[in-house]
């Protein structure tokens, strides 16, 4: 199984931005840590980040093409407002989680709204880094479920 990490606009100052929402951890370690997950229930990952929209609607664009099960992204602020995303995750007709570090429901009002979420099987927010872990964790549940094979215990 092959599974998608997309990271959006300004995830790339993980570690440097509000820490009272986001913590001081990096991408690199976010990644990391995915990355030992995929290690332990046997799944490969790959991983792409940009702060051009149009770039990231070009990368879901080649999901098709790429042999990928699923995708876990963490659009950023597009998640809000980007119908060009929300068109584009609905095209590969894999699975796709929505993540983010912060509670968006305990925010500003902007942030509680997610137009990606119409073409997201699910979405986790508020636990830091574990909800990339288990939006990663969702992904390979609901791939295997697609394929009929059971998760690892």
């Amino acid at each position: 199984m092959h599974i998608l990490i997309l990271h959006g606009i300004n995830l790339n100052m993980f570690g440097k931005r509000d820490q009272a929402h986001y913590s001081s951890i990096t991408l690199e370690e976010i990644n990391t840590q995915l990355a030992a997950l995929a290690k332990d229930i046997g799944v490969t990952l790959s991983f792409f980040q940009t702060n051009h929209e149009g770039v990231m609607v070009e990368r879901i664009h080649r999901i098709p093409d790429e042999a990928i099960d699923g995708v876990v992204i963490n659009a950023g602020a597009w998640t809000h407002y980007s119908y060009a995303l929300t068109d584009a995750l609905a095209i590969p007709g894999v699975p796709v989680v929505e993540v983010h570090m912060s509670n968006i429901y305990a925010r500003e009002k902007f942030r509680r709204h997610s137009v990606l979420a119409k073409v997201c099987a699910g979405s986790i927010a508020g636990f830091g880094v574990a909800s990339y872990l288990l939006g990663l964790r969702a992904v390979y549940s609901l791939g295997g479920i697609a394929a009929g094979v059971t998760s690892p215990t």
